[in-house]
């Protein structure tokens, strides 16, 4: 398939994705969740998200923990990057604090209602905290969206440069500098993208995309691509 029609389709894929975990609401089979790589919390249940600094040694770790423990297990109700379609609360609203920290887990740990599982006897405290890291990182939309027209800009600029390469007529040491420079700039418009919830930091396509470009990698121009394709297709 030609790779401007992967990405369409990866495209494509993501807005059905949000559409049919948006609308779909019924039972759904807890999956377990890996938290190698968090600390114990052995010493009983936290009152306040332990994973919230961005500065802290786990924050990263527990983002992409909970991003994956959330779509196996809450995405369906909730929504795809948390937006719900209505049917289940839209749980970007819970403050950064503790007052909702413990609103999140009374439920997480009881359940809630016939469609909400308990979730105290299927996995630890680490995956649960990990998950509210995901929640409350979520970008708050009107704040981005003034700078999608230059991410989309980039996100076709990393396009013809994988064009170039592909065709043998540039290679990834010729971009270096202007890879450095776009990782600079995603970065600075991460910082500039608040959250709904008051968290001090956005986990935003423009994060994502900085950090996978700073990672590099044999494909690290596709995967910041990918990144920034499918997020302006869902955020449309």
């Amino acid at each position: 398939m030609p790779y401007h029609l992967n990405i369409l389709s990866s495209a494509a894929l993501a807005v059905t994705l949000s559409t049919s975990l948006a609308l779909a609401h019924g039972d759904v089979a807890p999956q377990p969740v890996n938290t190698e790589g968090l600390p114990d919390l052995a010493s009983g249940w936290e009152l306040e998200n332990p994973f919230r600094d961005p500065a802290g040694d786990y924050w990263e770790r527990a983002l992409r923990i909970g991003d994956s423990a959330y779509n196996q297990n809450c995405a369906r109700c909730h929504g795809l990057e948390v937006v719900s379609g209505g049917l289940a609360p839209d749980l970007r609203y819970l403050m950064a604090e503790e007052m909702d920290d413990e609103w999140y887990m009374e439920r997480i740990r009881r359940g809630s209602g016939e469609r909400m599982p308990a979730y105290e006897d299927l996995m630890n405290q680490q995956a649960m905290w990990a998950i509210r890291t995901f929640i409350e990182t979520r970008p708050d939309p009107d704040g981005i969206a003034e700078f999608m027209p230059r991410l989309r800009d980039i996100r076709d600029g990393l396009r013809d440069k994988q064009e170039a390469i592909a065709a043998g007529t540039a290679t990834d040491a010729d971009y270096a500098d202007e890879i450095a420079a776009l990782h600079a700039e995603l970065m600075e418009i991460a910082v500039a993208v608040p959250t709904l919830s008051g968290a001090p930091k956005a986990d935003s396509i423009a994060r994502r995309a900085a950090v996978i470009l700073e990672r590099g990698g044999e494909r690290f121009l596709r995967d910041a691509d990918e990144t920034l394709t499918i997020g302006l297709s869902v955020a449309r």
